[in-house]
């Protein structure tokens, strides 16, 4: 199959980031893509203006492209955070904050992808009771993202990055999806699929794949080591792609990699314009 039977997105919070947030849609078409993704792009705000949001929303729409993905508030990321929804106290009530927010905006652009990062252990605080407001917290998050017709994705990172993010395996965030699903009774969380991070973790991709392709909404990708642009590392992504394929997910998958020292717009040399 190879890289031009799939679809592919740019998130426009890692790739493009020498512009203003503004002007990355309108790059990303000038590249060539029709799709895009952001995490919280207002990283003290769980709760911007109005008129910052109709702002973004007008530029993503100006520039032809369709908002595939969005993450919830999240903290300070990129930075030390890792997520909010499982941080007792003044975090956590961000997170709710920020919950139909996100999920009205992005409603309004018709995207279908919701991502829920964990967040980080802390110090002095039983992980139970984390994981107890976790729950909760994803309830919230499951039924807004159900409120516009769209999933709500739990996603794995990777410990030497994030060691003190509790999902730091796919086995580990499918649990946590498992959980939220029965809890719920809508069925709409799955597995995002980050393969960077799975690599980082050791994980055999090709089991991981295999076991988790059915429990997967979303699928990012970055190679490694160097969490750079397909070929600048040793991960088979061609390849792995096309196992996703074959194992029946036929969505879209986010470029999450650093563009190196160059402009983001000659970072997509590995694809072929024309599959983009």
């Amino acid at each position: 199959m190879g890289f031009e039977e799939q679809r592919f997105n740019v998130n426009l919070s890692i790739l493009f980031t020498e512009l203003p947030l503004l002007q990355r849609p309108a790059a990303a078409a000038a590249a060539g893509f029709t799709a895009v993704e952001l995490w919280w792009p207002w990283i003290d705000s769980p709760t911007p203006d109005p008129s910052e949001l109709d702002a973004l929303g007008k530029a993503i729409e100006d520039a032809g492209v369709q908002l595939t993905g969005l993450n919830f508030y999240a903290g300070r990321l990129p930075g030390p955070d890792r997520g909010a929804l499982s941080i007792p106290g003044a975090e956590s009530d961000r997170f709710r904050a920020n919950v139909d927010v996100a999920a009205d905006f992005a409603g309004s652009l018709g995207c279908t992808a919701l991502n829920a990062l964990y967040g980080n252990r802390v110090d002095g605080v039983d992980p139970a009771e984390q994981d107890a407001l976790a729950l909760e917290n994803l309830l919230l998050a499951a039924r807004a993202a159900h409120r516009i017709g769209a999933i709500l994705l739990i996603e794995a990172l990777n410990r030497p990055e994030s060691p003190r993010y509790p999902l730091v395996s796919a086995a580990a965030a499918v649990s946590v999806v498992d959980r939220v699903n029965e809890a719920s009774g809508l069925g709409n969380a799955k597995f995002l699929m980050d393969l960077y991070h799975l690599s980082r973790n050791g994980e055999d991709l090709p089991s991981a794949i295999e076991r988790y392709a059915s429990s997967t909404g979303h699928v990012q990708i970055a190679d490694d080591p160097g969490r750079g642009a397909p070929g600048t590392g040793s991960l088979p992504l061609e390849e792995l792609l096309d196992r996703l394929r074959r194992a029946g997910y036929d969505g879209w998958t986010g470029l999450e990699y650093k563009p190196g020292d160059r402009p983001s717009s000659e970072a997509f040399e590995w694809l072929p314009r024309a599959a983009r």
